[in-house]
């Protein structure tokens, strides 16, 4: 057990956020923490830290625990290089080095036993913390962020805020804390850095602790789920589609069980009216009455919180069967970003995909006219109304209330209409006179999405519509756009939300546009495979060989030059691009290492077996 809270509680004035929780996370497990926004993981996780205090219960920390989070602006010198900033995680094994260095040098004037052993044991615990593979792994996680070998030695100070958030995420990895937290760490990675991270976490040698929108992050990484709901902690065990499967049927069995229950005393308290005044049963109606008010009642399941929007999306007219033609359409700023020819039909929901910088958002922007036209044909089809999303919701940012924001736009709306519409969307009572400058970004998102109903669009042009969504609210924004009568062409990392969204996906690489007209799996197939590694046959040492009579000593000592010869070339192909952007073959080239260390070591038994029999025959 690495951390534990018992009967943890949590209060602010004289509102519980939760109450007589446990929780615990063990050596080596991949733990999440799901719930909505507001539930409370923020607040856990600074317990965690050690940030915050419970207000009742205790917590537990094995000796010596570290926890490893990522804190922003986390670099006391920004002039420093990406990579000398990486080696500050690694200074013990730098001196390590230095005293290997020493100790080298002492043994060229004195091979004594007491030097040679201190050499060896240096070098045992140098290579066990990972000394020979520690600046491989700093351009392998950093190549997995998308750093190129000359970021690396650019200062941090050169970067924008989120490439340093990536560096600092690089920094965290590195360091291998006992328990990794994470707060939402997808957030604004795109697919290719997700994927690559989920294959790294996946392999993490140590506890995670997580905490995540992305359901599919959240399905490739975790084994345990702890969800935060009502004040309460339930533990559940498998990823999150067995997480959502578990929640499914218990809510069922529920369902179930409450509406038995409700027949069950209908059929008592008719009775109990029978025969409550009938001086013959009027006992027997006692002992009924009795027995209601001991039952244990079961709660609907539909009463609980389960609050989430209710969003109804559909066309004010249903426009053209042409939605939009594109050819040889060029966007971009001050020079082209990429050039697409394209056909969208009513109907269409496309998914415009890429890595981050290649122009997604931008083309969007170019389309709905935001952004200037550079080159192309552009036309959109008859009665064709579009209804834009913009991810940076720059628009809600001002001192005009929520109400007053919907009001202006939809002035033929009476305040009954208004606010019906505010309270489908999670804004009730006063909360509708918030100022838009304080709301958070959920809340934008869904008065945005308020407003894109009532506009009533038979063109949805949505530009990262899931950020800053819990997943509750994601799921019901899926829903309402599966029933939406018209057409969506959308930017999106949410892979769940592509793949119960999207009926094509538009991939964008290199300023090219690829369709793929069968959706995400159609992408997910069709994309180019990783190349087969070359499989270099190092043989594996015999296990429990016992030294042979008169050993060839030289035949021994050539074939130990030769493994040293042929592992010096292995450790240098850890600085190769090819293998610290390729997770994959990084691992399988530190195992073929691991095979020749064991080797050299089998066969440094039998030079120190051949050097005794030597002695022992007096040659």
């Amino acid at each position: 057990m690495l951390l534990q809270i018992s009967g943890g509680t949590m209060f602010f004035g004289s509102d519980d956020l939760f109450e007589n929780i446990d929780f615990q996370i063990n050596e080596n497990e991949k733990v999440a923490l799901v719930g909505k926004n507001g539930s409370g993981k923020t607040t856990l996780l600074k317990i965690i830290t050690g940030e915050v205090e419970l207000s009742r219960g205790e917590i537990y920390k094995s000796g010596n625990l570290s926890i490893g989070y990522l804190k922003q602006n986390a670099f006391l010198n920004e002039d420093h290089s990406v990579y000398d900033e990486m080696l500050t995680v690694f200074a013990k094994l730098i001196k390590m080095e230095d005293e290997l260095a020493r100790l080298s040098d002492l043994l060229k004037i004195d091979h004594s036993e007491a030097n040679v052993e201190r050499f060896a044991k240096v070098e045992t615990e140098y290579s066990y913390l990972g000394g020979y593979t520690y600046q491989s792994e700093i351009k392998t996680i950093l190549g997995g962020f998308g750093f190129k070998e000359d970021d690396l030695y650019r200062p941090i100070a050169s970067f924008s805020g989120g490439e340093k958030t990536k560096i600092g995420f690089a920094k965290l990895l590195l360091s291998k804390p006992d328990i990794l937290l994470l707060d939402e760490p997808t957030n604004h990675l795109d697919l290719k850095t997700i994927e690559w991270l989920e294959g790294y976490l996946a392999k993490y040698p140590k506890a995670i602790l997580l905490v995540s929108h992305d359901r599919a992050f959240l399905d490739k990484t975790i084994n345990i789920i702890y969800e935060l709901e009502h004040g309460t902690l339930k533990k559940y065990h498998g990823n999150y589609s067995t997480f959502q499967k578990i929640k499914k049927e218990n809510y069922l069995r529920q369902e179930s069980l409450y509406k038995h229950q409700q027949k069950e005393i209908k059929r008592l308290e008719d009775l109990i009216e029978k025969y409550r005044y009938k001086k013959n049963k009027a006992k027997m109606a006692q002992s009924k009455i009795k027995y209601l008010e001991r039952m244990d009642k079961i709660e609907d399941p539909k009463k609980a919180d389960t609050r989430t929007f209710k969003a109804k999306f559909h066309s004010r007219i249903k426009g053209g069967k042409k939605v939009l033609s594109l050819d040889h359409f060029s966007f971009g700023y001050d020079h082209p970003l990429g050039e697409v020819t394209l056909e969208i039909q009513r109907g269409d929901r496309i998914c415009i995909m890429g890595d981050n910088g290649t122009g997604k958002s931008t083309l969007l922007k170019t389309i709905v006219g935001l952004n200037k036209e550079l080159g192309g044909y552009k036309m959109f089809g008859h009665q064709i109304e579009v209804g834009y999303f913009d991810q940076n919701l720059a628009a809600l940012n001002s001192s005009k209330t929520i109400i007053d924001e919907l009001w202006d736009e939809f002035s033929d709306l009476d305040n009954y209409a208004i606010r019906s519409v505010l309270g489908a969307f999670l804004f009730t009572g006063d909360e509708v006179f918030k100022e838009l400058n304080v709301l958070s970004g959920g809340e934008k998102v869904r008065l945005a999405m308020a407003k894109l109903m009532l506009k009533g669009a038979n063109f949805l042009i949505l530009d990262e519509p899931t950020n800053h969504l819990d997943i509750p609210a994601k799921e019901a924004l899926e829903e309402a756009l599966k029933d939406y009568d018209g057409t969506i062409l959308f930017v999106s990392h949410d892979r769940y939300f592509i793949k119960n969204i999207a009926t094509s996906c538009l991939v964008l690489e290199d300023g090219k546009m690829t369709l793929y007209e069968d959706g995400y799996k159609d992408y997910i197939d069709e994309r180019p495979k990783e190349e087969p590694k070359e499989e270099i046959n190092v043989p594996k040492p015999k296990k429990n060989i016992k030294p042979k009579a008169k050993y060839n000593l030289k035949k021994i000592e050539a074939k130990i030059s030769e493994l040293e010869e042929l592992l010096e070339e292995k450790r240098a192909l850890r600085f190769e691009p090819e293998y610290y952007h390729d997770n994959a073959k990084m691992q399988a080239l530190d195992d073929e290492i691991d095979d020749i260390h064991n080797l050299i070591h089998h066969e440094m038994e039998n030079w120190e077996a051949a050097m005794i029999e030597k002695e022992e025959m007096g040659l």
